[in-house]
């Protein structure tokens, strides 16, 4: 299926969010350290319910430890404002990446300046608001992904 990767996410909610997301979808969430709470957190646990234990969650001490659990030839979006490229326009197949910054920072150039990310995409907003919810976007990455896919093993 599809990996999304939070890049040293500060707010344990929306990484609970995103461990259920992981859940329903069978998304496989990658986190890359540091990470901004610990998995006691109860706002974490909270937003994740009792999806933790059906959710595919691996966590990563860096950057260069996440490619090197990746693989090559995988391709890598780094979703982003800083850009003119819309996540609506690439036909996503599976295997693709799918990565977020942190949520009062966005990604850092140096990732996504990195040769291992394929391309810079944004979700379109209006133009006096700063950014969306972390996991609201991954949300609406992922089904784009997968809806692009056929819903593959969904019921």
């Amino acid at each position: 299926m599809f990996d999304v990767v939070f890049y040293e996410p500060c707010i344990p909610s929306n990484t609970g969010n995103a461990i259920r997301l992981s859940a329903c979808t069978g998304i496989t969430l990658h986190l890359v350290e540091p990470l901004g709470f610990n998995f006691d957190d109860a706002h974490l646990r909270r937003a994740g319910l009792d999806y933790h234990d059906l959710a595919e969650l691996k966590i990563h001490a860096n950057w260069d430890a996440l490619l090197a659990a990746l693989g090559e030839d995988r391709r890598i979006f780094a979703f982003t404002g800083h850009t003119t490229n819309s996540y609506a326009d690439v036909k996503y197949r599976p295997g693709d990446v799918l990565l977020f910054g942190p949520e009062p920072t966005g990604l850092p150039e140096h990732v996504m300046d990195h040769e291992a990310v394929t391309s810079r995409l944004r979700i379109p907003m209006q133009p006096s608001i700063r950014s969306l919810n972390l996991a609201n976007s991954a949300s609406i990455a992922i089904y784009e992904a997968w809806r692009q896919n056929g819903f593959a093993g969904a019921v």
